[in-house]
């Protein structure tokens, strides 16, 4: 009964900051605009917007897949370092994170920028400026800056709480390294690979201030569309509609990642 209580504060919390918002999507969603009456409207609107979200999940896929062939050695390497070391180098995986979002976005546009710090750089060794804004890469960069914590950070938890005594013994059974990796360490780091990888594209898909920085209408995300449609279109039963979509596409990955975690990898040398 006692814990009940307890629990109590964290109950109300989640009812009305989580349930009670994500009831209030899933009406305006189903609603007109203009009378308040049910509609399906607003859904059957969503094929006009289908390809700006293909085009979101390819770019948040991208950079997900990124951020895994870059911060998985890097996980790696710091697992393998010594203690004093790991917190060292971890402390600086972590230190971007302790910088405003909007600042890490801001200082990459004055990085990149035509007359940004890189191509003052490059203009003074006497060759043309290069287009690092204002387009997909540019975007992907971004998200890639901006979200490779989040993939070092699981992947790292996993890696160090792989049992030494397996590799120890695959390799009395003759496995070099590469088949000790192979056959232990990435079996059992896939839990951390799914979980990186979800922490990286759930913000990554529904992003709005990287596309609007370090893109150009040309670029423009699915997150941008919702913004617009609630700031400037003032259509928030659309928004809202698009937001669903959004959250049950996060609802899957959450689920997914779920599962992976859960699951026991079985191990064969």
């Amino acid at each position: 009964m006692k814990s009940r209580s307890l629990a109590a504060p964290y109950l109300v919390w989640m009812a009305l900051f989580t349930i009670v918002p994500l009831a209030i999507v899933a009406y305006f969603a189903f609603t007109d605009s203009q009378t308040g009456e049910f509609t399906m409207k607003n859904i059957a609107n969503l094929g006009n917007y289908m390809p700006i979200l293909i085009k979101s999940i390819w770019l948040a896929l991208i950079s997900s897949l990124i951020c895994l062939v870059i911060g998985y050695p890097v996980a790696y390497y710091i697992a393998g370092c010594n203690e004093t070391t790991q917190r060292f180098l971890y402390m600086l995986v972590m230190l971007p994170m302790c910088i405003s979002f909007l600042l890490r976005t801001l200082a990459w546009v004055a990085l990149t920028e035509d007359t940004g710090i890189i191509n003052n750089i490059i203009t003074a060794l006497g060759m043309e400026p290069l287009p690092l804004i204002r387009n997909n890469g540019a975007v992907v960069l971004g998200m890639v800056y901006n979200y490779l914590p989040y993939m070092i950070m699981p992947l790292y938890t996993v890696i160090m709480k792989i049992d030494r005594h397996l590799i120890e013994a695959a390799e009395d059974l003759g496995c070099n390294g590469a088949n000790v990796f192979k056959r232990v360490i990435l079996p059992l780091s896939v839990p951390g690979i799914i979980s990186g990888f979800t922490m990286v594209f759930v913000p990554a898909v529904s992003t709005f201030y990287i596309s609007q920085k370090l893109g150009s209408s040309g670029t423009t995300l699915i997150g941008d569309v919702i913004e617009s449609q609630f700031k400037t279109a003032y259509n928030p039963n659309l928004g809202a509609a698009l937001s669903l979509v959004l959250m049950i596409m996060i609802f899957v990955c959450i689920g997914v990642m779920n599962r992976f975690s859960d699951d026991e990898e079985v191990i064969t040398v």
